[in-house]
């Protein structure tokens, strides 16, 4: 068993982290207790790490724990990258306090873009979940990872591309799958498998060359390119102007009658870069109270 601490570098709410990432029932945490579970999948063997917040949102300091003795630096690494650590949170606060969301921004101070677990993992959760309300999206996403991941000290693993594409789509509509979404998840999978989708090497790419490229991919169109680019891979200038929820945020901010067009939310957007997507996080915060 092993521990170490980081100090970030400015304000981080993990308070609001641990509450979004409460949403998935699969996520092993404790609000009390401020701690979460993370499985992560190494390159040949898996671990669970726990990630507990020792400090407040100003003087944030976490611990992470681990019984996995080796590859201690890799799984430290690859936990500061998920919570994005190194963000200075400050910084971005600043910015927006010379933006009409300055007074937004003050009443959520600190609100951090937390990365999904694994790429692949984020991926076929945002296929899922595409077009479903939340609440559904989440049950067939459980299901999908029950059926056919596996569990480890509490902990839900999402099932491998290499196993996804061995299943028919029938084990997906026996889920309660559309017919086309078992074969985007399914196909996509295979894609991974074949070498025609390779994941980390997207995630090194910059936006457009990722949506030229996934969006290729039948059943991934832009929302779900945005998702996968913001909460897989943590980019900072992403707002998904055609998204209801920040639509109907910007409605109640603006105090509209009508939710405003996504040629709109576009124009406006332009006024946040380069950190569009701590807008678009800190509007559907304001809307989820």
């Amino acid at each position: 068993m092993w521990k170490e601490y980081y100090h970030a570098p400015g304000m981080y709410d993990f308070d609001y982290a641990l509450k979004r990432l409460g949403m998935d029932p699969l996520i092993r945490l404790d609000m009390k207790e401020r701690w979460v579970d993370v499985p992560v999948q190494l390159e040949n063997d898996r671990t669970v790490v726990r990630v507990k917040a020792e400090g407040t949102t100003e003087k944030p300091v976490f611990s992470v724990m681990s019984d996995h003795d080796e590859e201690q630096d890799v799984i430290f690494e690859h936990i500061r990258n998920i919570f994005q650590w190194d963000k200075d949170l400050n910084e971005i606060h600043q910015f927006f306090q010379q933006t009409e969301l300055s007074m937004l921004f003050h009443q959520y101070q600190g609100t951090p873009v937390v990365r999904d677990f694994h790429l692949y993992q984020s991926l076929m959760k945002v296929i899922i979940h595409q077009q479903l309300n939340m609440k559904f999206a989440y049950t067939i996403s459980t299901r999908f990872v029950q059926t056919f991941g596996e569990e480890e000290d509490g902990s839900w693993f999402y099932p491998t591309p290499d196993k996804v594409a061995q299943l028919e789509y029938d084990d997906l509509r026996n889920l309660q799958f559309s017919q086309r979404k078992a074969e985007y998840v399914i196909d996509t999978s295979r894609k991974i498998v074949d070498g025609e989708l390779n994941l980390q090497k997207l995630s090194k790419l910059p936006n457009e060359e990722v949506f030229k490229t996934l969006g290729k991919a039948r059943g991934i169109g832009p929302w779900t390119v945005e998702n996968w680019l913001l909460f897989a891979c943590g980019r900072d200038d992403l707002f998904p102007a055609a998204d209801i929820g920040i639509q109907n945020a910007l409605k109640k901010w603006w105090q509209l009658d009508a939710k405003p067009t996504k040629v709109e939310v576009e124009k406006k957007a332009k006024e946040w870069e380069p950190y569009r997507s701590f807008a678009a996080l800190t509007l559907w915060r304001s809307i989820e109270d």
